[in-house]
């Protein structure tokens, strides 16, 4: 109502005393000329044929003066509205960036009235644009379907049983509000894609691809399982998780979340180890260094599966742009992650291992957090964290004999974010790894996006675990800590 009022009272500055003055006149002379003096007098017919041909001739001139003068206000009218709405758009787009241009365009064709001096009437103005909005989180989910073996614990049903629990409608509500996004159909990455990020040997990858096409359905060792299509699997993984970065360093997104299967902790150098093909970690965070020089220089990885990531602790063992940081537990599969694993060469230092002792639970690694965790990374001063995150350390995981709760992804979550907003700007993109009971990993990712959206934690009831040893965690964790001098 705004524009239009001022709209009106623009139109009417613009037009010059003249041209009212021209329509004032064309409408008296045309009065006059229809309803002359004499036109109740008797007149012969010769006379009264006369006049109603000058009548004829003076209505056309002066419908054409009439015509004239009102092109002339109707051009004025469009500059006044074009300066109205010019002030109007630069109100707005001080207060709010996502007003499009082309909506801009339109209102500056547009009469304060609604009309248009163009030809196409009632033309509506195109939706303003949300895309600049800033999503919370921006997930994305790679199901994989057919990279699935018969009773293995990685199998095709840990996607679809996550996605179900987001279905709740504390997550529906955040989708509505677009606080909560999910990235369809991500793209899948190449080989070639992966040969200058330089995680694994090229000629691993062509004996993973020939293996696929030629062996599969096959045994790789005695964990890791290959299908025609596990190959293409593992590509999609990489592809998302690159797609979640460069969501996030566009800002279109505070948080990356990928939902993705097979995991890729466990992968090294030069094969395949653990349920995992492709390190998608360690291919997130050279992509990440290498797509943004200028932004990333170091990047920490924080990997809270209750397996210790070994191959992203190899890959990156020699960098020194790279913090890896693991909580694990001890003994546990692939057997490596010992405190005196600190890196090599130029990156001695920068691979930090604290091996929980079996039966630990939520006050040893929220212990470990909070006084190795943090204080590394906020030495080390991260320009981009990368979280490989399991959830088999659940207390209802089969594979391993650590015991969180599900609210306890909920405040390692919470840490998290608060670090990355701390040190890089909330830059931070989660990678799903482990957790394989169909129950405690959908609970435990639930937690994680509620903490990421900035709620309180999901669990309702006290599970009744056993007192965890904590006191065997602090020895571990002081020895970590006089290690590394935190």
């Amino acid at each position: 109502m705004r524009g239009s009022i001022e709209g009106k009272s623009d139109v009417t500055e613009n037009v010059s005393p003249f041209l009212f003055f021209l329509v004032l006149v064309s409408w008296c002379v045309t009065f006059t000329t229809l309803f002359p003096k004499n036109a109740r007098q008797n007149v012969t017919k010769n006379h009264h044929h006369k006049k109603k041909n000058k009548k004829k001739n003076s209505l056309l001139l002066l419908l054409l003066l009439d015509f004239y003068a009102r092109m002339q206000v109707c051009g004025s009218g469009v500059r006044g509205a074009g300066g109205v709405y010019r002030r109007e758009a630069a109100k707005n787009a001080s207060s709010s960036s996502s007003l499009s241009s082309s909506s801009i365009l339109f209102s500056r064709r547009s009469f304060p009235d609604g009309g248009s001096c163009s030809k196409k009437r009632n033309r509506k103005p195109k939706t303003v644009s949300s895309s600049s909005t800033q999503s919370d989180i921006l997930y994305a989910h790679v199901e994989n379907a057919e990279h699935d073996n018969l009773g293995h614990p990685e199998c095709a049903a840990r996607i679809p049983a996550i996605l179900e629990k987001l279905e709740a409608e504390f997550f529906l509500e955040r989708r509505k509000d677009a606080s909560i996004v999910c990235l369809e159909n991500p793209p899948k990455a190449s080989v070639e894609d992966l040969i200058p990020l330089d995680i694994h040997s090229q000629n691993y990858m062509k004996s993973l691809e020939f293996l696929a096409k030629t062996k599969a359905p096959c045994q790789i060792d005695a964990s890791t399982y290959m299908t025609p299509s596990s190959f293409d699997a593992a590509l999609s993984c990489i592809g998302a998780s690159n797609v979640l970065v460069d969501a996030v360093f566009k800002g279109k997104t505070k948080t990356g979340f990928a939902l993705v299967r097979p995991p890729g902790h466990h992968a090294v150098v030069k094969g395949p180890m653990g349920f995992c093909l492709f390190n998608t970690a360690a291919a997130a965070v050279r992509y990440a260094q290498k797509q943004y020089p200028n932004d990333v220089k170091k990047v920490m990885v924080y990997d809270f599966d209750v397996h210790h990531g070994n191959g992203t602790n190899d890959i990156f063992a020699k960098d020194p742009t790279v913090l890896f940081v693991s909580t694990h537990e001890d003994g546990s599969f692939p057997g490596t992650g010992k405190i005196s694993d600190i890196g090599q060469d130029e990156g001695e230092g920068t691979n930090i291992n604290v091996p929980l002792p079996p039966g630990s639970g939520e006050k040893s690694v929220l212990e470990a957090f909070d006084t190795i965790v943090e204080p590394a990374a906020r030495r080390f001063q991260p320009d981009f964290i990368v979280v490989s995150a399991g959830y088999d350390a659940h207390w209802r995981d089969p594979l391993a004999n650590l015991n969180f709760r599900s609210r306890t992804y909920h405040y390692l979550s919470s840490r998290l974010k608060k670090l990355s907003e701390d040190l890089c700007e909330g830059k931070i993109v989660f990678l799903l790894e482990g957790g394989y009971d169909l129950t405690g990993l959908p609970e435990g990712v639930s937690e994680s996006f509620a903490a990421l959206v900035g709620e309180k934690s999901l669990e309702k009831t006290d599970p009744g675990l056993y007192e965890e040893p904590f006191e065997k965690a602090i020895k571990v964790i002081q020895e970590v800590r006089s290690v590394h001098q935190l």
